[in-house]
C-alpha cells in the first residue's frame, strides 16, 4: 500500500475542466465590476477545526486564469487548523480570485473534510500495527485528490484502480468457479506481477483463498469474533484486511483482531466537507 502524491499534470487537467465548467465563456458577474487590471488581496480563512488540504491544488486555480497572482501559505497540508485561522494569502488580480473562488474552495473544503476524518480513523488505532486505506469509492474524475487527500490526513491508499492491483471479489468468483479458479488464472495471466488479493465473507472461503496462495486476504462485513478467528486460521500466511461496516466506534476493536490493513470507503464517499471561506481584505 502507499500514499499518493500529486501528479500536478493531471490536476492541471482537472482544474482547466473544472474552470471552463464554471465559467464557461466568461464569469458575466465579476467580469462587469471588476476591470481587467484590477488588483485585490485576500486570505482564505477557515472557519472550522480539522486537518487542512489542498492548497497547492487551490493556489493553481487562481494561477491558471492570471499566472501574476501570488499566493502566500500560512500552514501547510496535514496542519491541524481551527476557525479564525488565516490558510492562505493572496494578492493579484481581481477577476482571478473572484472567479476562481468558489472552485478553489470547492477543492479545499472537499480535501480538507477527506484529511479530517482520515486523521480521526487513523487517531482512533493510534499505537497498533495497521494501516488506515481507503477504496475506490471516490468522486470520478477526483480520484487522485480523493487519494491525495488519505495521504494528508495520515492513511494510505489502496489500489488507485483496476489497472495497478488484483482484487477477487463475490462476482470474480462466481465467474471463475471459486476461488482456487480465480486465483489460478490470475497467477497463470500475471505471474507474480500483481499481489493478489481474494474477498471472503465466512471462514470457509478464508480457508480456500489461504489454500490458493492469495498474498491478501479481505475479511469483508465480518464481525469481530469471526475475524478473530479468520487471523488465527491465517497465522501470517498471507496480509488481512477488514473492511465493511467500519466505523469510529468499532474501528479500534477491528485493529486490535490483529488484521493488517483497515479499508474505509467512508473517507472519501461521504466525507463532511470542512467549512473554508475567502474574504478580499
Amino acid at each position: 500500500m502507499r500514499k499518493a502524491e500529486l501528479d500536478f499534470t493531471r490536476v492541471d487537467r482537472l482544474i482547466e475542466y473544472a474552470l471552463r465548467e464554471d465559467i464557461g465563456d466568461g464569469d458575466i458577474k465579476t467580469n462587469a465590476l471588476a476591470d481587467e487590471g484590477d488588483d485585490s488581496n485576500a486570505v482564505i480563512r477557515a472557519k472550522a477545526r480539522g486537518i487542512v488540504a489542498g492548497l497547492p491544488i487551490a493556489k493553481r486555480v487562481f494561477q491558471k486564469l492570471d499566472h501574476t497572482v501570488v499566493c502566500v501559505d500560512n500552514v501547510n497540508d496535514g496542519d491541524e487548523i481551527k476557525a479564525g485561522n488565516v490558510l492562505c494569502e493572496i494578492n493579484g488580480s481581481t477577476r482571478a480570485l473572484l472567479s476562481g473562488e468558489r472552485l478553489a474552495l470547492n477543492i479545499m473544503q472537499r480535501l480538507s473534510g477527506i484529511a479530517t476524518l482520515t486523521a480521526k480513523y487513523v487517531k482512533a488505532v493510534d499505537g497498533l500495527p495497521v494501516k488506515v486505506l481507503d477504496t475506490r469509492k471516490t468522486v470520478p474524475g477526483l480520484r487522485v485528490l480523493d487519494k491525495y487527500a488519505v495521504a494528508v490526513g495520515g492513511g494510505f491508499n489502496h489500489r488507485f484502480g483496476l489497472y495497478d492491483g488484483i482484487l477477487i471479489k463475490d462476482n470474480h468468483i462466481r465467474m471463475a468457479g471459486g476461488i482456487s479458479n480465480a486465483v489460478q488464472i490470475m497467477r497463470k495471466k500475471y505471474r507474480n506481477k500483481f499481489k493478489v488479493e481474494v474477498e471472503a465473507s465466512n471462514l470457509e472461503e478464508v480457508k480456500e483463498a489461504l489454500i490458493s496462495g492469495a498474498d491478501i486476504i479481505m475479511l469483508d462485513n465480518m464481525n469481530v469474533e469471526q475475524m478473530e478467528k479468520a487471523v488465527r486460521l491465517i497465522d501470517r500466511a498471507a496480509l488481512v484486511e477488514a473492511s465493511g461496516g467500519i466505523t469510529l466506534r468499532n474501528i479500534r476493536e477491528v485493529a486490535e483482531t490483529g488484521v493488517d490493513f483497515i479499508s474505509i470507503g467512508a473517507v472519501t464517499h461521504s466525507p463532511p466537507a470542512l467549512d473554508i471561506g475567502l474574504y478580499l481584505v
